[in-house]
């Protein structure tokens, strides 16, 4: 396990990340973040963290940039968890493509976001790939989904992050089982694909290792 006791962990994100945290599910929200506390508390009872949720429905990694100084770097995290990029892909699909942000800029910005936070908190970071619950890796927005998990990925390395690979975690389960029983519209997950997610999230922060 490399959390350790004492730390402070922020999630960031869009509503993946909020799931009513801000309303009916303060302060935590229902889905992948309270279940990696819950699981976390129930597996390392030694350890004392605090936990603090700062997702926001609707979030590309422009509303981000604009409240990363609120958000990320004035809670002084020990660890910031970053799962962003699904909203920037999804637009290109609906009723606001001009809202879309495109992988270069996402890149540039989400490498901009990250190095201000370990530049002013001296924080480790937790990134987690964007995903859309859908087999068939020719569907247009799955394909643009793994292009831009490559950019999380390639991020991770650079600044030496947990990398959470949420969209193997789902190509793992969709592999016996239909989209449907994950999410209505492969993007919000019901709660057994949170735990999908937080899952992943465990597995890589080391929480199963005695």
């Amino acid at each position: 396990m490399i959390l350790r006791t004492g730390q402070r962990v922020v999630f960031i994100g869009d509503s993946i990340t909020d799931c009513g945290r801000r309303d009916v599910a303060a302060p935590y929200g229902n889905g992948y973040v309270s279940l990696v506390r819950a699981l976390v508390g129930a597996r390392h009872p030694e350890l004392e963290l605090t936990w603090v949720n700062r997702g926001v429905g609707g979030d590309t990694v422009r509303d981000l940039a604009a409240r990363w100084e609120d958000d990320a770097i004035a809670l002084r995290p020990d660890w910031l968890a970053v799962l962003i990029g699904i909203n920037d892909i999804w637009r290109h699909y609906g009723d606001r493509p001009h809202e879309a942000v495109g992988i270069e800029e996402y890149e540039r910005t989400l490498r901009d976001l990250l190095r201000r936070a370990v530049t002013a908190t001296g924080c480790r970071l937790i990134l987690g790939d964007p995903f859309f619950i859908e087999a068939d890796r020719a569907v247009p927005q799955r394909a643009d989904t793994d292009r831009y998990a490559a950019v999380v990925a390639k991020l991770a390395a650079e600044f030496d992050a947990v990398h959470v690979a949420n969209q193997a975690a789902f190509d793992r389960v969709l592999a016996v089982s239909p989209a449907k029983r994950w999410a209505d519209d492969r993007v919000h997950p019901h709660l057994p694909g949170h735990a999908v997610l937080a899952d992943a999230y465990l597995t890589a922060l080391g929480a199963f290792a005695h």
